[in-house]
């Protein structure tokens, strides 16, 4: 069996994830954009705004400052489809026949939010469809009878449990996003017809398929890391492991610390070494897995968004600071638009690491974020111990 130190299952971990990779010399374009989201395979769309939507702030750290108006085009253009890849994602559009069976399954499904719509008003999701099929591209709101909210957040009103029925069981997609309100459409015209209209693989190959795309991603990881990546069920995925393995496709490693067993691509590279610098964000498909984290990097990472204020640690939106391959700092940001600053309410520094090298480091990444941003100080805080270097070095 093939063995990993430490040191080198992060180094194959942060390079599979593209953070090792030089940024673009030239302005990011189109390409550069697809290719990331390609190498990620799934990215993950969150709303928290306090700095930068998630989704914007995983392609920074892999692209540095780009234009934000090409993820747009690419999910316009159908080069990226939106679906529950994982979470809310964006996704490859040539990945789409690997969640027919999902799709497929979630229309055979009793879902009791759905069943209660269908029994209250029968054919009301079908009148639905009929209107998006007739004049979409569409918005909830846009429907004849959309409803009436019963809440906030979840509290959806019946065209949005309608249509967002219709999505899962991919009868409509999302065409377009504007102001981050989805314009749904049916999925004849958004998805080009050879990634639709072909016979979908079977849900054990597309789970393969998914498995395989999850290890290529992640670099190394147990059954249960590669099989979080695209949420595939435990025996699905023991499944198609094994498939895998007994291919050829994957093999088995032993990686140093690890109580369970790693997987890896057959044949993929361990680097002596990296030079990456990146703050990653909450929702980074690099950070999804904490307990991976953990084992990687020794690096225990807890989201604060929803801790009430007097109980947390560290901050609201806090991001660790990647250089070289660890895990050295962590950075609570915040963008005030009006103010036009760069906020760091706290900077942590981990154990062993530097403190005057990290602010150097951390600064430079700091400005570039702070131009993407269009922000024109960076005003650092008192909290943590590397906030005094920090002030120093920004």
């Amino acid at each position: 069996m093939r063995r990993l130190s430490a040191s080198q299952a992060r180094r194959v971990a942060i390079t599979a994830q593209g953070l090792a990779a030089p940024r673009p010399s030239v302005k990011p374009d189109l390409g550069h954009l697809l290719r990331t989201v390609r190498r990620v395979g799934v990215l993950q769309i969150d709303s928290v705004n306090v700095l930068e939507r998630a989704h914007h702030l995983t392609l920074f750290s892999r692209l540095g400052p780009y234009d934000q108006g090409l993820l747009w085009r690419a999910l316009e253009e159908h080069r990226l489809f939106e679906y529950w890849a994982r979470m809310a994602s964006f996704a490859p559009v040539e990945d789409f026949p690997f969640f027919r069976h999902r799709m497929d399954r979630f229309a055979e499904g009793n879902w009791n939010r759905v069943q209660e719509l269908d029994d209250r008003a029968p054919g009301y999701i079908e009148s639905v469809y009929r209107q998006v099929a007739e004049r979409g591209p569409l918005t909830a709101s846009e429907l004849e009878e959309p409803g009436e909210r019963s809440g906030p957040w979840w509290g959806w009103a019946d065209g949005k449990i309608a249509l967002e029925y219709l999505l899962a069981a991919g009868r409509v997609l999302v065409a377009y996003r504007r102001n981050f309100t989805r314009y749904y459409d049916i999925v004849e015209r958004v998805i080009p017809s050879p990634y639709r209209d072909g016979e979908a693989p079977s849900p054990e190959a597309a789970q393969r398929a998914l498995l395989l795309k999850a290890a290529t991603a992640l670099g190394v990881g147990t059954a249960r890391d590669l099989m979080g990546y695209y949420s595939i069920k435990g025996a699905e995925g023991r499944r198609a492991l094994a498939a895998l393995l007994e291919g050829g496709s994957l093999v088995e490693v032993q990686v140093e610390g690890w109580a369970e067993p790693a997987y890896m691509p057959t044949g993929i590279p361990v680097p002596r070494s990296i030079e990456s610098r990146s703050l990653v964000n909450p929702f980074d498909p690099y950070m999804w897995n904490r307990d991976r984290i953990e084992r990687l990097h020794g690096f225990e990472y807890r989201i604060e968004i929803y801790v009430p204020q007097p109980k947390r640690v560290y901050g609201y939106f806090v991001l660790p600071f990647l250089l070289g391959d660890h895990l050295v700092a962590r950075v609570d940001l915040k963008a005030d638009r009006q103010g036009g600053r760069l906020r760091v309410p706290g900077a942590f520094l981990e154990a062993g690491a530097d403190s005057v090298h990290v602010a150097g480091e951390l600064a430079i990444e700091l400005h570039e974020l702070a131009g993407w941003l269009e922000l024109d100080e960076i005003s650092v805080g008192d909290r943590g111990e590397l906030a005094p270097a920090l002030r120093k070095a920004v």
